[in-house]
């Protein structure tokens, strides 16, 4: 039993009551539509906030198809001049649109040279569109892959995606959708576990609902081993599983037919000038390969001279139409390719250069190299120096 006076009780309470009364008498003193207004905005903030929550809490498969399908028609872009992985990457995107109901067209800039690429055009009986400006986008949404950053056409810096599937660097994004993940060997596995995620089965198998034709799982599991160099650079656990999950659903002779294509005589001609005009110093190698019509066989040139006893780390560079292509590859854990090749040309202007660990690319004007605008000019030789100081982490 309390000891406490009843009257200490009384004027201990009445502060908290008094409260009440006014805030209450408050309340009534305003109009009912602003008491209206104050309590659907706070239903509003409430279930916003559960939306946002369970939207986020989605797979990232099931938003993006979500995401397809609020519009009638879309444009899948590849980057310019496309790969496995990124037609690959295009093929998976078209598949998740059309299961709700969501036209799609893939579109791409420059052109479809390396013949292993167009190998994998023709078997696989894809329908791509190339452009050469924005106006020619067959949609005013736009998803990205294999890539971040529209580029490579007129008015491509006036292109906002919607989405944006990748697995490089850079600091491009979707207006409603992002998903980058640079740890990954290849987008095209991203891919994979987007159709995993809305339970997707092989048709191959015999599924039902939800397929995945031979064409998209062969190409999906090439585009991943493209990229990766028959996943042996720059995996993850995931790009293994990936291949694993497709592997039941793939065509052997599709696949046999992608990778083993013919190869045109100028791409042995610069791969056998590489081989013979190759400048090695330590566990590098550079070569200029000279003027070429067809640079695909650049990085081609580069994966041949990987194969060296005691070379870890190449550059391979040609001219073609007033530009210097650059092509490195690594497999030595001190040379990052990506930023060798950046600082290589980072004070050349008009030049751009980047990539991931193992290999990379980039182009410089020849005019900016030879001393047009406010630089003095860059030498042959001297840019080979700058290469090897780069790779040799001097620069």
């Amino acid at each position: 039993m309390s000891d406490r006076d009843p009257s200490t009780s009384s004027v201990f309470f009445e502060p908290d009551t008094l409260l009440v009364e006014s805030v209450v008498d408050e309340l009534q003193a305003l109009e009912p539509l602003v008491l209206s207004l104050l309590v659907l905005a706070t239903v509003a903030v409430v279930v916003g906030g559960w939306w946002v929550v369970r939207w986020f809490r989605r797979p990232p498969g099931v938003r993006i198809q979500r995401l397809l399908g609020n519009y009638d028609e879309i444009v899948v872009l590849m980057h310019p001049n496309p790969d496995p992985d990124a037609m690959s990457c295009a093929m998976g995107i078209a598949r998740i649109a059309e299961a709700v109901d969501t036209e799609t067209t893939l579109q791409y800039a420059g052109e479809i040279r390396h013949q292993e690429n167009r190998a994998f055009r023709t078997v696989l009986d894809l329908e791509l569109e190339s452009i050469e400006s924005s106006s020619q986008l067959a949609a005013d949404a736009v998803v990205l892959v294999d890539h971040n950053t529209p580029r490579g056409f007129a008015g491509s810096q006036t292109v906002e995606p919607i989405a944006v599937v990748d697995h490089h660097p850079g600091n491009g994004a979707g207006t409603e959708f992002t998903d980058v993940r640079t740890d990954y060997g290849a987008a095209s596995t991203i891919l994979v576990e987007y159709l995993d995620e809305l339970g997707a089965t092989m048709a191959a198998e015999g599924g039902n609902g939800f397929e995945i034709s031979q064409e998209l799982a062969t190409g999906l599991l090439y585009g991943i081993q493209s990229d990766t160099n028959q996943l042996t650079n720059g995996c993850s656990r995931a790009e293994f599983d990936a291949c694993a999950s497709l592997f039941s659903g793939i065509d052997e002779d599709l696949l046999d037919r992608i990778a083993n294509p013919q190869v045109s005589d100028d791409v042995l001609r610069v791969k056998a000038t590489a081989i013979t005009e190759k400048r090695v110093e330590g566990p590098f190698a550079v070569c200029d390969v000279g003027t070429l019509s067809n640079t695909d066989a650049i990085p081609q040139a580069a994966d041949e001279l990987m194969h060296l006893e005691g070379v870890t780390a190449v550059v391979v560079y040609g001219q073609n139409d007033n530009t210097i292509h650059l092509s490195g590859r690594s497999r030595d854990d001190r040379v990052h390719m990506g930023e060798t090749l950046r600082h290589a040309i980072s004070d050349i202007p008009m030049a751009n250069a980047g990539g991931h660990a193992r290999m990379g690319g980039g182009q410089v004007s020849v005019d900016h190299m030879e001393g047009i605008g406010p630089s003095d000019g860059v030498s042959k030789p001297e840019f080979e120096e700058r290469l090897f100081s780069a790779m040799a982490g001097e620069r």
